[in-house]
């Protein structure tokens, strides 16, 4: 069990040194660190293969969320449009909150009910939000290109399909934190709460009361899990593949990883702390 002596102490900048980033994972990690700082983002450490393209599983779900906020903003898009099971909208695909279960097949409960972890949901998502394009090219229009995200590409579903390096996961991470696709006022709704009292299982970790999730995006509340001590308004995503995104606007950091080894024990053992520390050795430094 997480509780708050599991997590991460005040640390140093050797904390994050590129050597000691990697410490506890399996297999080969690649990893960076970003700040926010005097209006200029900096790498506060990096360790690894980090234009090697990996698989980012459930972070792919990410993006679904950033381009479905553009299409929100430009208003070719509404949060209230019936989809899904009945009683269901947009807005409840996105948050989990629609009532279909992971995979199609699965238990269908009613929705608004509890937050139930969807694959189908997000994929049904992205593709109403495509509108008639192939969800891969309108990631690729709406997100990818603009930021320059060359080695990164829907090679799958929406929900868990894209591959891409973990520089170009630290430049999309930096993109929620300070946006230029989008406004700041959009991101502030997209990391928001969506019926934020629902209970439900973050896949790995267990069951939350409540379990704050966004518009696709994970919301830390007072979960202690992966996120470990970062602050409530933390926001991000992890994935089986073993990779990460994790965010906090106020503070102007986010933490990126990529792994050669899936998600598994070693995780969710590891990560709690290990995000706390980097954490504080970033606000430290």
């Amino acid at each position: 069990m997480i509780t708050p002596e599991t997590l991460g102490r005040p640390g140093r900048l050797e904390d994050v040194d590129p050597s000691l980033l990697a410490v506890g994972w399996p297999g080969e990690p690649a990893v960076i660190v970003s700040a926010r700082r005097s209006g200029t983002w900096q790498t506060v450490a990096a360790h690894g293969d980090l234009d090697a393209p990996r698989a980012w599983a459930s972070v792919s779900k990410l993006l679904t969320a950033w381009a479905g906020a553009i299409e929100l903003h430009e208003a070719r898009a509404r949060l209230d449009e019936a989809l899904g099971p009945e009683g269901s909208t947009l807005a409840h695909l996105l948050a989990h909150a629609s009532g279909l279960g992971l995979e199609s097949g699965d238990p269908v409960v009613a929705p608004g009910v509890r937050r139930v972890y969807s694959n189908v949901g997000i994929d049904l998502a992205a593709a109403h939000l495509a509108q008639g394009e192939r969800v891969g090219e309108w990631l690729d229009e709406r997100v990818l290109t603009p930021l320059g995200l060359s080695t990164t590409s829907l090679r799958g579903r929406a929900a868990e399909g894209a591959v891409g390096s973990t520089r170009d996961l630290a430049d999309f991470a930096r993109e929620w934190v300070q946006p230029t696709l989008t406004t700041t006022q959009r991101r502030d709704a997209t990391t928001t709460a969506f019926l934020p009292e629902l209970a439900g299982v973050v896949p790995g970790f267990g069951r939350f009361a409540p379990c704050p999730w966004g518009l696709g995006v994970e919301l830390r509340g007072d979960k202690l899990h992966w996120m470990g001590d970062w602050p409530p308004s933390s926001f991000g995503h992890f994935g089986r593949s073993g990779a990460m995104l994790l965010a906090n606007v106020d503070e102007g950091i986010c933490l990126v990883a990529t792994s050669t080894v899936d998600f598994g024990p070693w995780a969710r053992d590891l990560w709690p702390a290990w995000t706390s520390k980097v954490r504080h050795a970033v606000l430290a430094s």
